[in-house]
């Protein structure tokens, strides 16, 4: 019961960090069409400006002055680069946010170098929240669900319940015709990628206090941000959010069990001896193959469901 509680927590923060940031990726996606390889290098910037921030006036003020400065940049980059290259079509747009991704990590090389800089937590979320069955759970991971949870409470209201959020929603399916009504369906666009980009830092600011803050962070969940992003549907929200919890438990749980696979198949009496076939591969603890998991699921969720979980658009 205890491993089943505590992993399942773990597993719901890990999942809440992995929508914070795909839901810019996302939003970016399902209002634009552009598929922004660029974004994790935003969630690695806001990393690194809310250490250096946090450092000289704290991390509460860096919590909202890292993902406004990562979000005007976002803007910049849509208004001064991505914008020239979008009636090109799409390769053009994948290149250049292939190449910003590139200038970001050497430019972060540069400023903060190559190793692990020391962005600790506050002293407000150090410890654990609460003990369960001799376990602590900390504070942080607390965290992280909470503002995960009202982050994704503030997009939906902002997209559902507010003109800007009608006004972004009919400049994706009649961009003429809101222009004739007086709207600037160019600005529009820079203002999501802009907050895409936002919501990357955000998730980078307190990602990278909890986990570790280096020049590789990008690379390392660049790879998974798209496997959410696919499994719960291109431009779904919803779907992110749904694919994310998914990702993350099954992840998790995977990797706190210590059993081989061919332990697993005799518990369910299958017998397996050093004969059978690919029996090397079912020596292997499940914590040793969670890495591939979510790729797994990733390939069969594109055989048998190509939408995702909860998309309608196929690309």
């Amino acid at each position: 019961m205890e491993f089943f509680v505590i992993s399942l927590l773990n597993g719901l923060s890990y999942g809440l960090l992995l929508f914070m940031l795909s839901s810019g990726l996302t939003l970016i996606f399902s209002m634009m069409g552009v598929l922004n390889f660029a974004h994790t290098s935003f969630y690695m910037l806001g990393a690194y400006f809310a250490y250096t921030i946090s450092g000289a006036i704290g991390f509460w003020p860096a919590l909202f002055i890292a993902p406004a400065l990562v979000g005007l940049l976002g803007a910049a980059f849509e208004r001064y680069s991505l914008r020239r290259v979008h009636k090109f079509g799409h390769v053009p747009e994948l290149l250049v946010t292939f190449g910003m991704s590139y200038l970001i990590l050497e430019l972060v090389r540069l400023v903060w170098g190559n190793a692990t800089v020391p962005y600790g937590l506050p002293e407000q979320l150090q410890g654990p929240l609460f003990t369960l069955f001799g376990t602590q759970f900390p504070k942080s991971r607390s965290f992280i669900m909470l503002l995960a949870l009202l982050m994704l409470l503030s997009v939906w209201l902002l997209l559902t319940r507010t003109r800007i959020g009608l006004v972004i929603q009919a400049a994706l399916t009649h961009p003429d015709a809101v222009e004739s009504l007086g709207h600037n369906v160019p600005r529009v666009f820079m203002l999501v990628f802009g907050g895409g980009a936002a919501l990357a830092a955000l998730a980078g600011v307190i990602g990278g206090n909890t986990y570790v803050t280096e020049p590789s962070m990008a690379g390392a969940v660049g790879s998974i941000v798209f496997v959410v992003v696919v499994v719960g549907g291109m431009g779904s929200l919803a779907g992110a959010f749904l694919a994310s919890l998914l990702i993350g438990v099954l992840q998790t749980f995977a990797v706190a069990i210590d059993q081989s696979l061919a332990s697993g198949l005799q518990a369910i009496g299958v017998q397996v001896t050093e004969q059978t076939f690919g029996y090397e591969l079912l020596k292997l603890s499940v914590a040793q193959v969670a890495p591939i998991l979510p790729y797994l699921l990733l390939v069969l969720i594109l055989i048998f469901r190509p939408k995702g979980l909860l998309g309608k658009r196929e690309g």
